[in-house]
């Protein structure tokens, strides 16, 4: 395990990786916050009282570009990056300026929060022969009957080139996974046929991922040459979370780390990955309420490339329970609760290799 970095360490690049719980509903249309005491999508707690918490959050963070995942809502009728942009004010954030890729339809969009000032990214999407761009179709037999089926994001990567300080530059995708939870069934047997049919498009999503990130690396006609690549979001999915993982052999996350040459890094995976029935990180918790009680799992990663490893950077997890840091600062523990279901992955990259 890694030494976790110092939230105000200079000379680090800091980016993070966070998933906000139904960001969406604390904007109205026009991208103005709605800071009143109307419940906001989160139980039991008001708009006012998650932008109050997400502001005390983003504010410890401080990081130079945050992957924000379940970010606010951008289609016809309503703009995402205005609203974080908005928030970013409302926060008073250094990172008060975001870009967004492809558009979805699932009003959780993943937007880019930077500080224009440190980074300069560029919405950058690509495409090889075997991996189409992230807002295509990817063909691949799922179920081994000789028939490819067309595989879609619901949410497509958000894929930048992204320029800082130092001549540092490097490709980063952004990734909200399809979660493999059985929305929608009608019985117990449509529940397990569902998590099946689930897990089977998770980890074609991250096979379409992986293949991407060996074109990165490979530098497939590529007019952004680097080394250096960073795949952080939500991917729904870790090693042993589910019974299904001995079904299909491996879990999303260990095909987009990879093998060999190529392969990314996290601290957190490869902790979960070499103790499966041991105690691992976790980055959200969930309330069952069927059970009466909380479910925490590892689902956030920031998995970087052989170059950026070599730089020695620090990961942390901003966990109100597991972070000593965090747990004594009482304010930023109960945020950390209040504002989403997942909490924040820290990167801290040194800028001098």
């Amino acid at each position: 395990m890694t030494a976790q970095p110092d939230l105000n360490d200079p000379g680090v690049l800091r980016l993070a990786t966070y998933n906000v719980e139904w960001f969406n509903a604390l904007f109205d249309d026009d991208g103005a916050l709605l800071h009143d005491n109307g419940w906001s999508a989160r139980w039991d707690v008001t708009r006012a009282m998650q932008l109050d918490a997400l502001t005390e959050v983003f504010n410890a963070l401080d990081a130079d570009g945050i992957v924000v995942i379940e970010a606010p809502d951008s289609s016809r009728n309503r703009n995402g990056r205005r609203a974080l942009e908005t928030f970013a004010a409302h926060a008073g954030l250094r990172a008060r300026e975001a870009v967004i890729g492809f558009q979805n339809d699932t009003q959780q969009e993943i937007l880019f929060l930077y500080d224009p000032d440190v980074l300069t990214p560029r919405h950058a999407p690509g495409s090889s022969p075997n991996a189409p761009r992230f807002d295509q179709s990817f063909a691949i037999d799922l179920d081994v009957d000789s028939a490819p089926e067309e595989v879609v994001f619901s949410k497509p990567p958000l894929e930048l080139w992204l320029e800082g300080p130092n001549g540092f530059a490097t490709h980063l995708i952004g990734v909200h996974a399809k979660s493999k939870a059985p929305h929608g069934a009608k019985d117990d047997t449509d529940a397990v046929r569902l998590k099946i049919a689930n897990r089977r498009k998770q980890l074609a999503q991250c096979i379409w991922i992986r293949r991407r990130v060996d074109a990165l690396l490979n530098d497939d006609a590529s007019q952004m040459a680097s080394d250096d690549l960073i795949v952080m979001g939500d991917f729904n999915d870790g090693p042993g979370l589910d019974q299904f993982e001995e079904l299909f052999g491996r879990s999303g996350v260990e095909i987009v780390l990879g093998q060999g040459k190529n392969a990314l890094f996290d601290p957190h995976a490869a902790q979960a990955l070499s103790q499966r029935l041991g105690a691992a990180p976790t980055t959200a918790r969930f309330y069952l309420r069927h059970e009466e009680r909380y479910l925490q799992a590892l689902l956030d990663y920031a998995m970087v490339s052989s170059s950026i490893r070599a730089r020695g950077p620090k990961w942390r997890i901003l966990h109100p329970f597991d972070d000593k840091a965090c747990w004594d600062q009482r304010g930023l523990r109960d945020a950390l609760l209040t504002a989403s279901d997942h909490f924040p992955v820290v990167l801290d990259i040194p800028l001098s290799p």
